[in-house]
């Protein structure tokens, strides 16, 4: 589900967020602080004479309740089978709650710093959580959560951003055609591909990681869906290839402690790479109108971006011709 309503929060203020987090029992202490988030809205809420706890106060409209608290689920899951992650908070058995027509849910704070990702130790150790993570996700499907495809994340990107009055009109013409070459290339090298689908993370990019003395939190399972493994891979991989070959190597030998891995989903890291950097620039198209997005995003939306964004479709059409990553056999 996707709203493009302005202004989703605007009846959200701190004495709300307060309210929300009181009406299931706790005494706050006051004290707020929001956390960068931008599709929810997120805050640290004191509590007296306890750990502060984590609100998150879902977009209106984006997931369904069965969506979301299927998302919950996954968490409680992974938590079950002691995966490091945040999984929400239970009260009386329920993890989701509504205060004034917010849906918002409740976890423990838990601090931690970015991963370094040059570390292969690190990428070593990612790549067993990660492991035990589609391990878990393996025994079922999702029922309501969606599935990682070319439509939702190109089709549907193309056509709102043709639709709608975001592309000047002196770069649509460029824009329609490297789309257009893409999306063909995309059918091309995903339809035929017999993978694996899998409950995912979905969105398991470094400012998801967090870590800690004890261990590495895998965190924000907020776009979880099905698709193939190496979603939850690729996007921890940089540099050059022979960097990125390297890389990948690491993480697959700790993930494969736990998980067996069908090395053909490699071929996959650039069709999935081309679809995200379409769907970001729909996804920040269709959240404008949320007084959020032009203050933390002010460069979007301005000819310069649009320019820069098709010259980076441009070079995913000879990416996608390249031969997939290698690894040692």
């Amino acid at each position: 589900m996707e709203t493009t309503a302005s202004a989703p929060f605007d009846g959200l203020g701190i004495d709300e967020v307060i309210n929300a987090v009181e009406s299931l029992g706790y005494l706050s202490d006051l004290r707020v602080f929001p956390l960068n988030s931008y599709e929810n809205r997120v805050y640290q809420v004191g509590i007296e004479d306890e750990q502060p706890l984590i609100a998150k106060f879902y977009r209106p409209e984006r997931w369904s309740r069965e969506q979301i608290l299927e998302e919950h689920q996954f968490s409680l899951e992974l938590a079950q089978a002691e995966i490091p992650v945040i999984a929400p908070i239970q009260r009386d058995n329920q993890s989701l709650f509504e205060y004034r027509g917010y849906c918002f849910s409740l976890a423990e704070r838990k601090g931690g710093h970015a991963p370094e990702l040059d570390n292969l130790d690190t990428l070593y150790s990612l790549g067993q959580q990660l492991g035990r993570i589609h391990a878990v996700a393996s025994a079922k499907d999702f029922e309501y959560r969606p599935e990682l495809s070319l439509k939702n994340f190109g089709e549907d990107s193309v056509d709102f951003l043709l639709q709608s009055d975001m592309l000047p009109q002196s770069l649509l013409p460029a824009y329609k055609a490297v789309a257009e070459q893409l999306l063909a290339k995309l059918a091309a090298k995903l339809e035929p591909a017999n993978y694996r689908r899998l409950r995912l993370h979905g969105d398991c990019h470094p400012g998801n990681i967090l870590c800690r003395p004890e261990s590495l939190f895998i965190v924000d399972l907020d776009d979880c869906r099905s698709g193939p493994a190496i979603q939850d891979l690729w996007m921890l991989i940089s540099g050059d290839r022979m960097q990125q070959s390297r890389q990948m190597q690491e993480l697959l030998e700790g993930y494969e402690e736990f998980m067996d891995f069908d090395r053909a989903e490699l071929r996959l890291i650039e069709p999935l790479r081309t679809l995200r950097l379409m769907h970001y620039a729909a996804w920040l198209g269709k959240r404008w109108h949320d007084p959020a997005f032009p203050q933390a995003f002010p460069w979007f939306n301005s000819e310069r971006y649009w320019a820069e964004h098709i010259n980076e479709l441009k070079e995913q059409l000879y990416a996608l011709d390249e031969e997939s990553l290698q690894l040692q056999p």
